[in-house]
């Protein structure tokens, strides 16, 4: 960190950040449900953004840090589709594991935060504003 303190802007804008990060792996797993690949290894697994808690030490407030986005180790679902031009030896497919609905509600999660986040930097521009209006 800096050596200035963190302002209410910069503390909502590391939390944007790692809204959106978080909202983007949450859409690269929907892209990538149901695809199949012929072994498991290359079956596409889900992505997690992964956060930690970083101290400004300057104003004491604490904020949001994206560490990284990983692989989760979900395995992949094996559907016996002989037919399927991806179809190993024994006729198998494999399918990514993504769970739609719990990707959607991480969306929609993500997005409501971003949204809170927005609010608040709107309401402290607008007492700021306001506070240079008094006279």
């Amino acid at each position: 960190m800096s050596d200035q303190p963190m302002t209410l802007f910069g503390l909502a804008q590391r939390g944007m950040s790692a809204q959106l990060v978080r909202m983007n792996a949450a859409a690269s797993n929907l892209a990538n449900a149901g695809t199949v690949s012929g072994s498991e290894e290359a079956a596409y697994k889900p992505i997690r953004a992964v956060f930690a808690e970083d101290l400004d030490r300057a104003s004491g407030l604490a904020s949001v840090d994206v560490q990284g986005v990983v692989r989760e180790s979900a395995t992949a679902v094996r559907q016996h589709s002989p037919d399927h031009p991806l179809a190993d030896e024994n006729g198998d497919v494999w399918v990514a594991p993504v769970d739609e609905n719990a990707e959607m509600v991480e969306m929609l999660e993500a997005s409501r935060q971003y949204q809170n986040l927005v609010e608040a930097m709107s309401t402290a521009k607008q007492l700021m504003l306001d506070t240079m209006r008094m006279k």
